[in-house]
């Protein structure tokens, strides 16, 4: 199952993407063996006072066709690092393709595409910059490969 990590903005170089692409390297070997992978991250471009309507739009153009649409949202679900193991897999093994993760720029996602996500995940209920939720989207990403793979990468 591939994974696309669809955002609003661009990152440029410096420590956070150095950390986001270590982590989705690490990713992409762990995951291999496991039918997940390769990941990578689709920038849409951060049109100043557009508003979230037009960035909704661009994000949806850079979905992949049938992908699996998942929100990060305050408002989703809250979940331990396991169960997104779980959620993972489960999609991997229910014929998944593709799974899109959407972030949305500093407003947040136009409700019209919160409304056609599939699931929506909650990093908890205090609001991160979107920048900041790249890192630990990709973090997560890689720890629930390594509990799928049974690595102790993960300790609870």
């Amino acid at each position: 199952m591939r994974i696309h990590i669809c955002a609003v903005g661009r990152l440029r170089s410096g420590e956070e993407k150095a950390l986001i692409d270590d982590y989705l390297t690490r990713f992409d070997r762990t995951g291999r063996a496991l039918g997940l992978g390769p990941a990578r991250v689709i920038e849409v471009e951060d049109k100043k006072n557009a508003g979230m309507a037009a960035e909704a739009a661009l994000l949806r153009k850079a979905l992949p066709k049938g992908a699996m649409l998942c929100t990060l949202d305050e408002r989703g679900k809250l979940l331990t690092s396991p169960e997104f193991s779980q959620k993972l897999a489960g999609w991997r093994d229910g014929g998944r393709q593709d799974l899109a993760f959407v972030i949305g720029g500093a407003d947040g996602i136009d409700p019209s595409l919160r409304a056609e996500a599939d699931f929506s995940i909650s990093f908890g209920k205090m609001v991160w910059p979107h920048m900041m939720v790249r890192l630990m989207l990709a973090e997560q990403i890689y720890r629930a490969a390594t509990i799928e793979a049974g690595t102790p990468y993960h300790r609870s």
